[in-house]
């Protein structure tokens, strides 16, 4: 299926890996001008060239860490001068670590909600302005089937990627008419680095063997695999497409099944 997108210029954050990089890559393939963001300066460069080198597109790495007050305003200034302009945010972070819901502190959630709310609704509200005066654009946020059946060691990102799903139901009203589409998508388990860093958290917290908590998982997993990533990007792409554009305020799941609830 055709997207429309060829042309349009993306800033993609956790991209130096797992469902990030996945989605940079769809990107571009697709056919959009990419800004690539994490913490890591040599992984994104090594991956825009690369990425600029295969699609024919151009790529930029922005180094940012969104636990810095400062970077949300700073990734928007120089992905919007590297670019031109900034059309599609895929909003993404990695995660907190566990803790005990019983035991959370202060400077915890603090940090939580820099990383995983206030960092993403600064950075999506600078970049707002343009895409309303130009009449087009896509913000799309990578969340957590957690929001809707919360994980019990992960209150730190529970929490704070509800508060900002809340605020982009909220936004996606305000913008609609200005043809802007604000959506989630929220992954299940995925083979991805922070699947296997949670795992190897919970084997050194309970005594089990990385085996056994992958065994658990996957047995409460109806299509019995984790996801891969290549598979999220592509519902993430969708959204951030023309044909996706009567589709706002929606916060999808991509789990395998996982969640019992009614959606």
């Amino acid at each position: 299926m055709e997207l429309g997108i060829r042309g349009r210029r993306a800033l993609i954050g956790g991209a130096s890996s797992g469902l990030g990089r996945a989605i940079a890559e769809r990107l571009a393939a697709e056919g959009c001008d990419i800004a690539v963001t994490a913490r890591r300066r040599d992984i994104l460069e090594w991956l825009a060239t690369d990425l600029a080198t295969r699609h024919g597109i151009r790529a930029v790495a922005v180094p940012a860490d969104l636990a810095d007050p400062a970077a949300p305003a700073a990734m928007a200034r120089t992905a919007t001068e590297a670019l031109g302009g900034i059309d599609i945010l895929v909003l993404n972070a990695g995660g907190p670590p566990p803790v005990d819901p019983t035991a959370t502190t202060p400077d915890g959630w603090a940090a939580a909600f820099r990383l995983l709310a206030a960092g993403p609704i600064e950075l999506a509200t600078a970049l707002l302005p343009a895409m309303r005066t130009q009449g087009w654009g896509r913000i799309v946020a990578v969340g957590s089937y957690a929001v809707r059946q919360p994980i019990d060691e992960l209150a730190y990102s529970n929490a704070g990627r509800s508060a900002l799903i809340a605020w982009l139901k909220t936004v996606s009203r305000a913008v609609a008419a200005d043809g802007i589409t604000v959506n989630g998508a929220l992954p299940g388990r995925h083979a991805t680095p922070r699947t296997e860093q949670l795992e190897r958290a919970a084997s050194e917290r309970t005594g089990r063997s990385l085996e056994e908590i992958r065994a658990g998982h996957l047995a409460a997993i109806p299509a019995r695999r984790y996801g891969r990533p290549d598979e999220f990007a592509a519902y993430v792409a969708w959204l951030c497409s023309e044909p996706a554009a009567y589709q706002t305020g929606t916060f999808t799941s991509i789990d395998g099944g996982i969640l019992i609830g009614l959606p």
